[in-house]
Order: C-alpha cells, then sequence, then structure tokens
C-alpha cells in the first residue's frame, strides 16, 4: 500500500469518527457505552499516531 491510499484511508476513517461521537450521546447506549467510549479513544490514538508518522506537509 502506497503512502497516498494509506492516507486517503485515514482520512475515510477519520471523517466517520462523528458518527461514534453521535452514538455515545444516545441515551440508551446501555454498556455499550464503554465499548463505544473505547472505540474513540483508539481511534484518536490512531489518527495521532499517523499524523506523528506522516506529518502534513505545507
Amino acid at each position: 500500500m502506497d503512502e497516498s491510499t494509506l492516507k486517503n484511508r485515514i482520512a475515510q476513517i477519520e471523517s466517520k469518527r462523528e458518527l461514534l461521537v453521535n452514538l455515545l450521546e444516545q441515551p440508551n447506549l446501555g454498556t455499550l457505552r464503554i465499548d463505544v467510549n473505547q472505540a474513540l479513544e483508539e481511534l484518536d490514538e490512531l489518527i495521532e499516531e499517523f499524523k506523528e508518522t506522516f506529518p502534513a506537509e505545507n
């Protein structure tokens, strides 16, 4: 996989982060709230590590 493809895929994942945030705001989530919160934390770590590895070119 080349760098450009990887950047595009990470951008797609990053754009869908808001879906998890919206899901977390649902009052009837119950114990799934823990899993959604964990997924958000791991997604944020993945995005941060990617940005450190492939800094944006200005």
